[in-house]
């Protein structure tokens, strides 16, 4: 029976906690608008453009998933079908074709020849040791960081360690490599570019050299040898000049090749420029980047929002976002109760970073105009072009941009869940082949969208146990596209906890969508983006969400009240008072009064909307008070539904009326000499001071009191007049409690 009873009452506040007349009046709007909000949530196969647009990512394929003995994939060259790979720290070269993939070097004979050579390095340094135990583990420390096609088509490829050359494959299925240059006193070759005349050009280090081959690998010339530890990049121009990136002092350089000078075409704040790429157009953008930086949590961190878009032209088979066909949804203006702040004042243009906290990409036009067109906290490994996009890759969290600079749009298109660095990527007709580090993989992207994604938002604070309304988008689905819909709540923030609910059926979105989950202080929504074979997808630019709270009474976190002391204003006290709203309703507020130590409240103002209000004192009569201020949410809320909250002020004291003199006594201790005592008291406040003046002169003279301390409301004082010629006088003294009040008395003497 008294279980029943229990029941019964649960059964009864959970009816009355959410029954609509007991919720508060207005529904709290959560808007996810803009790339911050979007890039909080977790995506599969899914896109966050840098304007705050979720879609379906490029289709992606993993073609070789595992390589033995290999950390990174350095380069990569595609030739028709088949991909070229080379990898480190075994110096690696595979190629990738039909599906198979081929070690094409080093092959058994290179393997015998390289140890052999570390074997009797080893003992010419004296360190050969008999005891050290053979592994079958082969470790060449050869590495693969460049590799490019000459105009023949023939792979190229540098081979960096203490064996340091220049390999070329000869055309044909057996893959016969010969060497065509091995350089003295160069360890790596980090770059390999080739002029439309089809010399070839190395960018080298640890020297920081920059070599010239023929177009048939011979007549080996150092055209320039700088100041920096490496060459990391290299690319020739229309012009015929050879532009390069420095390591350590990040440089971009312009070498003639024939006279065999160069200029600093551009000096950035970073240490590296990993990659240099020339635009259709001429414009030569630049990688600048650090390997300090440490990967950020937030993606688009540097990148400021900006008002408005540039225009540009809409080129053939692209489309301007919206489908022609298929389902359109809008979200109604729903600015009253959304949690959204107001938008930020016009952003100024970005300050440039400290040096080695930020990436760039920088493109430097032929007149040598620079401006950067990217920045990320990430480390910048590649770049490449496809159409109008340029496509970067970066570590350490394996993001994959697209950057279109005229547009200003960017978008991860792709995040890799295993590796750590991207560290090639190749655009080959409308695919683009990646090659990731730790672990070395070869994913290619196609060019048509992946035909299903999800995205998970991030959790939704409603601050209380709310009860959750509808869900909508904005959005563009596509014929032959669909959006769906999950969610679920809970009352921890933290998505892996077990208490959450479970995730709701999927539905499809093709209006407002009621949320099913149960009442919970956060919500999670779930959208499934599918394609039915991926030529389009759909684009999500804002979704909404709605819940409303039980009406929470206001909270009155503090009341002060001060005497005011500005003149005319004597008597007068200021009451100050902060409060708060769970539901952020409108509040106004009641303000009483008593005098200690009755019981009965007595009203001195209603309905005020100001959070202070100025009480004339001297309206009542001396004593000790106390203030009642009372907060009341009634203006978003029925009647029914109003609630309030109320905090009493600490004990004031009203004192009106001015100290009075007792006990006076005027003695004439000689003829020139008079002492006038008296006591001073007041009913309430102690007493602040005491001053006299004789003959009514300007100058008022201070007293002390007897004790020589104002500490109470009674004090004796001794007021001691010398050098008093003979005659009448005026002696006239002034007495002030603490709040002010203040009494005068004239003594007269004669003498």
């Amino acid at each position: 029976m008294i279980q029943d009873k229990r029941l019964n009452v649960l059964l009864l506040f959970f009816f009355l906690f959410f029954n609509s007349d007991s919720l508060a009046v207005n529904s709290k709007i959560t808007r996810h608008s803009s790339r911050v909000d979007f890039l909080k949530g977790q995506s599969k196969d899914i896109v966050v453009s840098s304007e705050g647009t979720i879609q379906l990512g490029r289709a992606a394929e993993t073609i070789v998933k595992a390589f033995e003995n290999v950390w990174s994939i350095n380069s990569i060259v595609v030739s028709g079908e088949t991909v070229f790979i080379g990898t480190s720290p075994n110096g690696g070269i595979y190629k990738y074709s039909l599906g198979k993939l081929t070690k094409i070097y080093p092959t058994d004979s290179d393997k015998g020849e390289i140890e052999e050579k570390n074997k009797r390095q080893e003992e010419a340094d004296g360190v050969a040791d008999s005891n050290i135990v053979e592994t079958d583990q082969y470790l060449s420390n050869e590495h693969i960081f460049t590799m490019a096609a000459d105009v023949t088509g023939r792979l190229l490829v540098g081979i960096s360690g203490e064996k340091c050359r220049l390999m070329r494959f000869k055309a044909g299925p057996d893959n016969i490599a010969e060497t065509i240059f091995e350089p003295n006193d160069v360890k790596y070759i980090f770059a390999i570019a080739i002029g439309d005349d089809g010399d070839i050009y190395l960018g080298t280090g640890p020297e920081g050299g920059i070599y010239r081959l023929d177009s048939f690998g011979k007549n080996p010339q150092l055209i320039y040898d700088s100041r920096d530890k490496n060459i990391l990049s290299l690319a020739v121009g229309q012009d015929g000049f050879v532009y390069a990136g420095s390591d350590t002092r990040g440089l971009v350089y312009k070498i003639n090749p024939q006279t065999k000078t160069a200029t600093v075409l551009y000096d950035s704040n970073e240490q590296e420029i990993t990659a240099l790429l020339f635009a259709d157009d001429g414009d030569l953008f630049a990688t600048a980047t650090s390997a300090k930086i440490v990967a950020a949590q937030t993606k688009f961190a540097s990148q400021l929002p900006s008002e408005g878009r540039p225009e540009t032209e809409t080129k053939k088979g692209e489309t301007t976002g919206e489908s022609k066909s298929g389902l359109k949804l809008n979200i109604p203006n729903t600015q009253k109760g959304t949690d959204k702040k107001p938008s930020a004042a016009k952003p100024t243009t970005r300050k440039p970073a400290k040096p080695g906290q930020y990436s760039y990409i920088y493109k430097i036009t032929s007149e040598g105009f620079v401006t950067d067109v990217f920045s990320e906290r990430a480390v910048f490994f590649c770049l490449a072009q496809q159409d109008n996009n340029l496509i970067l890759g970066t570590g350490n969290n394996a993001q994959l941009f697209t950057i279109d600079p005229a547009a200003e749009e960017n978008k991860i298109v792709y995040e890799d869940q295993e590796a750590s660095q991207i560290t090639a990527a190749v655009a080959a007709g409308g695919d683009i082949y990646l090659a990731t580090a730790n672990p070395a993989k070869l994913i290619k992207l196609a060019n048509t969208f992946a035909v299903e994604g999800t995205y998970t938002s991030d959790l939704i604070d409603a601050s209380q146990p709310a009860k959750w309304g509808k869900l909508q988008i904005e959005a563009d689905i596509p014929e032959g596209c669909r959006v769906q819909m999950a969610s679920r709540s809970g009352n921890v923030k933290d998505v892996n906890d077990p208490t959450f609910s479970d995730w709701t059926d999927l539905t499809d979105i093709t209006g407002p969508i009621q949320l099913r989950c149960p009442a919970g202080r956060f919500c999670q929504y779930k959208l499934l983006l599918l394609s039915k074979n991926g030529g389009q997808t759909p684009a999500i630019r804002e979704v909404v969400v709605a819940d409303t709270i039980p009406n929470l009474p206001p909270k009155i976190v503090s009341v002060g009240v001060e005497r005011i002391s500005s003149a005319g204003k004597e008597g007068n006290f200021k009451i100050a008072y902060k409060a708060t709203d769970g539901n952020n309703d409108k509040l106004i507020y009641k303000i009483d009064f008593r005098k200690m130590p009755r019981t009965n409240w007595i009203e001195i103002k209603d309905d005020i909307e100001a959070d202070n209000f100025e009480w004339d004192g001297k309206t009542v009569e001396d004593g000790r008070y106390e203030l009642r201020v009372t907060a009341s949410d009634e203006r978003d809320n029925s009647t029914a539904t109003k609630l309030t909250g109320v905090r009493i002020s600490e004990p004031i004291i009203v004192d009106n009326t001015a100290p009075v003199l007792k006990d006076e006594a005027i003695q004439n201790p000689d003829w020139q000499s008079v002492e006038i005592k008296f006591k001073a008291i007041d009913k309430l406040s102690a007493i602040d001071k005491v001053n006299y003046t004789v003959d009514s002169n300007d100058d008022w003279i201070a007293v002390l009191p007897d004790d020589f301390v104002y500490d109470t409301t009674e004090e004796k004082f001794t007021v001691t007049v010398n050098k008093l010629e003979k005659g009448d006088h005026i002696v006239s003294v002034k007495v002030s409690d603490a709040v002010g009040n203040t009494t005068y008395k004239t003594f007269e003497i004669s003498l």
